[in-house]
């Protein structure tokens, strides 16, 4: 298709419909790209604009003379020591001697040290037809020879040129009684025409030119009727360096659903009666948390929920609709969680999935012996074309994704399936979550799944220095420093609130988002669905991003008093010993505080000094305390501290300002499984009865910790995925759950050899080795155990403290400092006046040691303490727990061996 296809009247603005079978041949077209001009080779973009008129260009000296050259297609060509050809014309730059305002100082103080050059003053009307053309900034001697060339980051411009567009409310399709309108953000874009479609794949019905707003950069068109149920796309032609002046033919960033394989945007009205379930307007979440603090998650991967469920009708395994089977073993499982104090399930993501095809995906069914490579070959070979993947990898941000959907291609489909399972899940007790992907996309520049990138080349996502997108997050990463990118994010993030009734979000990376954008977005979200919506993240610090090098991130050490939750790594680690970056027998001999660290050595850990395991106690209550930053501890060292002051890898253990700005957790869909991780680091010997007990401690010091307490799917059923540390692309076979308990898929072959094959030698003794496969019974007892967990959590808000304050004066650790028996964590919280304790006071043990202790608490002497009513009850999942006892006039507690006791006054 070339740029001649277009008739005159379309680019010159005015409707084309009426000449529609003529013109709609571009609509059609099978190619997401088309070459209009080609270019004559890429350039850097090392320089940077910073607002509408300056520019710095990190490296240069103030030397010689500056042009800004500009070619409608493309086709600038400066070779160094020659002179520039291709060009259109060319403005000249002068150097900018005044100092930067502080605005602009802050947000670029990554850019490296440079000239830095002015537009003048009489040529600033022209910058904003300029940016719609190739910009490359020359410096030349007087002959005009190139000394130096490069293109030039453009959000600075363009976030100042067309800031009125963040106000937009209406992107998208937007339909009514009387007409549609289209909305669509690229101020870069030369032309934009709309194809609409009355199906998802027939032939085009229209093409309309677009009119381009210059105050806001966005181009619109308004076609008569509700086209409720059809479908759109946009021509966009634009400048793509590499490529030249190309047509993009592309979804709108904005689509609210699509259809199959995300080929064409759906046109809909998300408050319209015919996309809601019946009783959807009615519908509403369960009241269960009062305070981020009483949030206890349960993260669960909507396909691995019922794919192997069998109570399942074939039809809706792996599918949103899966949700509604009241009767499956799987929701009478999620409801048996409910019960017993669950209150959210996060749901691994659910927006339009780049990696996941929507029709035809293939299914493998797997064989082979327990440590057989015949299953992950078969894997591997259909890993790109599977059904199966984790889902960090958006396409769409506001459309859920097609593959759980019982009608990919039908765009109203995924939309009522969605609130259909939202609404299922709030009925049976559960609010619902959702993880979101916003730090990166699939893919940018011109490749056919870049969304962003084809419509604003080099806007939305942080580039390097040279102009490269940065994929320190794995992939290719966002800059929710832009304007539009963070208005992109805010107003995703509401759209799901309001339209899809999600109750909380959890971020990921989290920390390559800017706090002051997150602190919008909370505001937004609480607007749209009319209560707080709770926000919770990956808050680690690394990358291009790191230390505030661009701006102060929402991470762990940036974000306290925020009220937004990060992941908390301090207890984490301690308790499963090592590091998540541990391969081979480092992964066997760096045992944790549950696991046997100096009190049950395995077979490669060596002798290791009680210190090692007191100090890992210390950090397992910083964890236990919150991981707030006001807490004062003491020691095994002998020093009383603040957990700020307390050293954690050269950070402080204690970051958060407030108990809600934690979260808990000891598994999560990243790397091994708990279960897993403990073939490893658990001596052979020890039985499946005892490897289920360590499952269980590893949950209770989840459970009693302040803050939010999360949870994976599984971590009661001792789910393993055959000791994969990274299956986000493992398919159904190594990501399985089994519910009804009889097994967990320890030994279902060797994971995938992409991550895992390293550590073969290792990974396949252990697979082989019948005896670390849990029994039904173990399964059984893990379940029923970790449901008492949680009834005890939500039998008092003193597992779930509000505030700093309340932690730093209701909560005491004993047995603590140099003469401390480590494997044992005591601690008393008084209850006396605060709001929901429904106990005086409670007093929890935490033993890890195979043998049982008895530790004399000279402050607890004389307490009414007595076994809490869970424990003490006929159907007590830990039965050897019930026999820990208390002798009130000593102060002294036997706690069995390998138990979590709690005593209530």
């Amino acid at each position: 298709m070339t740029f001649s296809l277009l008739s005159a009247a379309v680019l010159a603005g005015a409707s084309a419909s009426a000449s529609a079978a003529q013109t709609t041949a571009v609509c059609d077209s099978d190619h997401f790209q088309t070459i209009v001009r080609p270019a004559r080779g890429g350039i850097e973009a090392r320089a940077v604009w910073l607002d509408r008129r300056l520019a710095q260009w990190p490296g240069v000296e103030n030397t010689g003379r500056f042009k800004l050259y500009y070619s409608p297609d493309g086709r600038i060509v400066a070779p160094s020591g020659g002179m520039v050809s291709g060009a259109a014309g060319a403005l000249s730059l002068a150097p900018y001697k005044d100092a930067l305002a502080p605005d602009l100082a802050q947000r670029f103080k990554y850019v490296g040290k440079g000239v830095l050059l002015a537009v003048a003053a009489s040529d600033l009307a022209r910058l904003p037809d300029l940016h719609r053309q190739q910009l490359v900034l020359v410096q030349e001697d007087a002959n005009g020879k190139v000394g130096a060339a490069t293109r030039l980051q453009a959000a600075g411009a363009l976030d100042d040129l067309y800031a009125a567009a963040e106000l937009a409310d209406d992107l998208g399709a937007a339909p009514s009684h009387r007409d549609t309108t289209f909305k669509l953000w690229a101020p870069t874009a030369q032309r934009v025409a709309l194809c609409t479609y009355d199906s998802g794949g027939g032939r085009a019905k229209a093409l309309d030119a677009m009119r381009f707003d210059r105050t806001t950069g966005i181009w619109s068109a308004t076609r008569k009727g509700d086209l409720s149920g059809k479908y759109y796309t946009y021509a966009v032609d634009v400048v793509a360096d590499g490529a030249g002046l190309v047509r993009n033919m592309v979804t709108d960033p904005y689509s609210v659903s699509l259809t199959a394989d995300s080929k064409r945007s759906y046109i809909a009205k998300l408050s319209s009666a015919r996309l809601k379930p019946a009783g959807w307007d009615k519908s509403t979440p369960p009241a269960t948390v009062k305070a981020q603090t009483d949030m206890v998650v349960y993260e669960l991967h909507v396909r691995d929920f019922s794919i192997n469920d069998a109570t399942v009708p074939a039809a809706s395994r792996g599918k949103y609709a899966a949700f509604s089977q009241a009767g499956s073993n799987g929701m009478k499982h999620l409801a048996a969680l409910a019960r017993a104090g669950m209150t959210d399930i996060h749901l691994l993501p659910v927006y339009d999935i780049a990696s996941i095809p929507e029709r035809g995906c293939a299914q493998p069914a797997p064989a082979g012996a327990a440590d057989g490579e015949t299953q992950q070959t078969l894997v591997r070979r259909t890993a790109a074309t599977d059904c199966f993947n984790w889902g960090y990898d958006p396409y769409h941000y506001n459309a859920p994704e097609g593959s759980y959907a019982s009608d990919a291609f039908d765009g109203a489909r995924r939309i009522i399936e969605l609130r259909q399972m939202v609404m299922n899940l709030h009925r049976t007790g559960l609010r619902v979550g959702m993880d979101v992907v916003y730090n990166h996309t699939f893919a940018s520049g011109q490749k056919e799944k870049s969304v962003l990138d084809r419509i604003v080349p080099g806007y939305y996502h942080r580039l390097n220095a040279a102009g490269g997108v940065e994929q320190s997050t794995c992939c290719d990463n966002t800059a929710t420093e832009n304007r539009m990118m963070g208005k992109l994010m805010i107003d995703s993030a509401a759209l799901w609130a309001r339209e899809y009734k999600i109750d909380s979000f959890r971020f990921d990376l989290m920390g390559h988002q800017p706090r002051a954008v997150m602190e919008q977005l909370q505001a937004r979200v609480n607007g749209a669905a009319r209560r707080h919506v709770q926000l919770i993240g990956e808050g680690w610090n690394f990358g291009e991003v790191a230390d505030g090098a661009r701006f102060v991130q929402a991470s762990q050490l940036s974000l306290n008093g925020s009220g937004i939750g990060t992941f908390s790594d301090r207890a984490r680690d301690h308790v499963r010993g090592g590091s998540a970056a541990d391969t081979g027998e480092d992964m066997v001999r760096r045992q944790g505080y549950i696991n046997g660290l100096v009190y049950d050595p395995n077979a490669l850990a060596g002798e290791r000094a009680p210190a090692d395991l007191m100090q890992a106690a210390d950090m397992v209550r910083v964890g236990l305390a919150g991981s707030v930053r006001s807490y004062v501890m003491q020691t095994w060292k002998d020093s009383t501290l603040q957990l700020a002051a307390i050293d954690y890898n050269g950070q402080p253990a204690g970051y958060a300002s407030e108990p809600g700005e934690a979260v808990n957790y000891v598994e999560n869909h990243d790397n091994q499984t708990l279960y897993d991780m403990n073939v490893y680091k658990l001596p052979l010997a020890t039985t499946g009865a005892e490897r289920a007990r360590v499952q269980v401690l590893g949950a209770a010091i989840n459970a009693f910790s302040q803050g939010v307490a999360y949870f994976h799917a599984g971590i009661d059923t001792l789910r393993s995925k055959s000791l994969d540390r990274n299956s986000f692309n493992s398919g159904d076979w190594f990501n399985r759950i089994d519910w009804t308990y009889q097994d967990n898929y320890f030994g279902a072959g060797a994971p995938p050899a992409d991550d895992n094959g390293k550590d073969y030698a290792l990974i396949k003794p252990l697979l082989a080795n019948a005896a670390l496969k849990p029994t039904p019974a173990d399964i059984a007892f893990t379940r029923d155990a970790f449901r008492d967990l949680l009834s005890i959590r939500a039998s008092s808000t003193l597992f779930r403290m509000r505030s700093a304050q309340d932690i730093g004066q209701r909560l005491r650790f004993y047995n603590t400092g140099p003469t401390q028996e480590p494997a044992v964590i005591a601690a008393h919280i008084d209850g006396k006046g605060y709001a929901g304790a429904g106990f005086a006071g409670v007093a929890y043990f935490i033993n890890v040691d195979k043998l049982a202790h008895t530790l004399d608490v000279a402050e607890l002497r004389g307490k009414r303490l007595r076994l809490h009513p869970v424990h003490a009850a006929p159907t007590a999942a830990d039965q050897r727990a019930a026999t820990s006892t208390y002798d009130s006039a000593a102060g002294r507690f036997t706690i069995p061996a390998r138990s979590a006791v709690v005593f209530v006054e």
